[in-house]
């Protein structure tokens, strides 16, 4: 980043969350070299699908998670964080909205290699 914009302002997540309202659509609020933190808003269920090439961490602000495994699960709340190792397939779910934060490498798909219409388009910052 050019010295010159660089910006000496936290980054608030309450503030980040109010600028949008879709759900299952991760916004980029931060990038450490090559990992993006994302946030992003949940409900329902999502799909089945893992990350081959990496680890993937959820971090929830507000609500509850659950994570399900083929066989088991683990349940996420308020300012706690649950990291799904590379290769383990993976289905996350929100019985109430929950937001929270992802931290994963730039470029990875939310679906993996799964696709479909929860795909989100990566690199959309807010």
């Amino acid at each position: 980043m050019d010295a010159s914009k660089r910006s000496y302002a936290p980054v608030n997540f309450q503030d980040k969350l109010s600028r949008f309202s879709d759900q299952w659509q991760p916004r980029v609020i931060a990038e450490i070299n090559e990992y993006q933190v994302k946030i992003v808003r949940i409900e329902g269920d999502f799909v089945w699908h893992d990350h081959p090439e990496t680890d993937e961490a959820f971090i929830v602000l507000d609500g509850t998670l659950r994570i399900d495994f083929r066989d088991g699960s683990v349940t996420v709340g308020p300012g706690e964080m649950y990291v799904v190792p590379k290769g383990v397939e993976h289905k996350p779910f929100a019985q109430g909205e929950v937001k929270m934060l992802l931290i994963e490498p730039r470029g990875i798909l939310n679906t993996g290699h799964e696709g479909g219409e929860r795909t989100a388009e990566n690199d959309i910052w807010v």
